[in-house]
């Protein structure tokens, strides 16, 4: 594995990083003093500030950094890694203005994956130009949806149509009336072997039947910024057969194709806001002077400083390797690292920003700073993508399964040698 960026990485970095000191910095407070005046302060895309941004973004070629191929930019796993960290400094507004913004960057890897030709041009094309939003809805409030098989929202078909009933919740990016297109998961047989009842289809806002019901706050936050998390009630909603993606039961099987690039996704965007909260961590500790000193000479804080170092250096090399990995043997041959960053990252990033939130006193805890909102963010990524509780059962089974190869394949070496030691003995 090579540590230094490619040229083309760097000279995208560069780029980034001059928008970001250019445009996101300065227009964070007034794009949300835009939002809080609007009619519907969910509809964030219809910002003028944020289309201004995104017309300079696509000028600047930084978009859609996050798809490969010829649809997107074409980078890898480990080229995008080094820039979706650039972004997390800003993580309401910078993702959006790269058009890289979840759910939107799953819903397309899926429909880029899984979609067919005719799905493809109705919906990843405007997804891809930035035209609409999406959302994914797989989360339900009756259900332990950890489990992603315990979906329980019906999906029947009758005759050219399916027939969707059921209720779903924190479904991000739903409140924004320009999020135009639900893929939903539910269960299309389940009499099916367990891995085989789901199925995901296509159902657009408009659809007869699909309400939504309400916002859902998130430690007091609403997150208009990012188009907001919804309660969803699909009664009796009819789609044409043609909605469903790939085939029927093969709605498990995209979901874990669909996590896994939004995994590192939402990692490195954190490892970003770490960064930025431990410069402000630095800044503020140089600033104060209680006791006499300054903050940035009590042992404590400097503490704080070099555990928060460490802790990014660390996190930054997990996910490049697990990057790494899904570049050369592919996703499956990196799960283990997909779910160990998963695991690591949230909670890491969450200390780091705890301790910046102490180092400002009660300043931190307020809307004047990034960090109260980088808190309550960074905590819903334990959840995001499955609980840290279910990564770390997984990946237990996986260690023990791999110890277990190990002990029998060491006993088929011993008893190999000693076989040859009393045949060498009979000689």
């Amino acid at each position: 594995m090579e540590f230094a960026l490619d040229e083309k990485t760097l000279s995208l970095q560069e780029n980034l990083l001059d928008f970001m000191e250019s445009h996101v910095y300065p227009n964070e407070r007034a794009f949300a003093d835009e939002l809080e005046a609007m009619e519907n302060p969910f509809a964030f895309t219809q910002s003028k500030i944020l289309q201004g941004l995104r017309a300079e973004a696509r000028g600047r070629g930084l978009w859609n950094l996050f798809l490969p191929g010829a649809d997107g930019a074409g980078l890898t796993n480990v080229q995008y890694a080094a820039l979706a960290e650039i972004t997390g400094r800003s993580p309401m507004l910078a993702p959006a203005s790269l058009n890289c913004a979840a759910p939107d960057t799953g819903n397309m890897e899926l429909l880029h994956q899984f979609g067919n030709a005719e799905q493809k041009e109705k919906w990843l094309t405007p997804l891809l130009n930035g035209e609409i939003r999406s959302a994914f809805a797989m989360t339900e409030p009756a259900v332990a949806s950890s489990d992603a098989t315990n979906v329980e929202i019906s999906i029947v078909r009758d005759g050219d149509e399916y027939v969707i009933n059921g209720r779903k919740w924190f479904i991000s990016g739903a409140m924004n009336p320009d999020a135009k297109i639900f893929i939903v998961m539910g269960k299309t047989d389940p009499g099916a072997e367990r891995h085989r009842q789901q199925s995901q289809i296509l159902v657009p806002r408009e659809t007869p039947g699909v309400i939504v019901t309400r916002a859902m706050e998130i430690f007091g936050y609403d997150d208009r910024e990012s188009g907001g998390h919804a309660e969803i009630e699909f009664a009796n909603v009819r789609v044409p057969v043609g909605n469903l993606i790939a085939g029927e039961g093969d709605g498990f099987a995209i979901a874990q194709a669909r996590l896994g690039p939004g995994r590192i996704h939402h990692c490195m965007r954190a490892i970003g806001m770490a960064e930025r909260a431990l410069e402000m961590m630095c800044e503020r500790a140089e600033l104060r002077t209680p006791f006499g000193k300054p903050l940035s000479e009590q042992g404590v804080i400097r503490d704080w400083i070099a555990q928060s170092r460490v802790k990014i250096e660390q996190l930054r090399l997990l996910t490049f390797k697990a990057a790494w990995l899904m570049d050369t043997v592919g996703n499956k041959g990196a799960h283990t690292e997909i779910q160990a960053i998963k695991i690591a990252t949230p909670t890491a990033v969450e200390w780091i920003i705890d301790k910046a939130i102490q180092t400002h006193g009660a300043a931190g805890l307020s809307q004047d700073f990034f960090l109260a909102a980088a808190f309550a963010y960074n905590r819903t990524l334990r959840f995001a993508d499955g609980p840290d509780e279910v990564h770390k059962n997984a990946l237990a089974r996986h260690e023990l399964k791999r110890q277990r190869g190990l002990i029998e394949a060491r006993a088929a070496r011993i008893a190999a040698a000693q076989e040859k030691n009393l045949v060498l003995g009979a000689v």
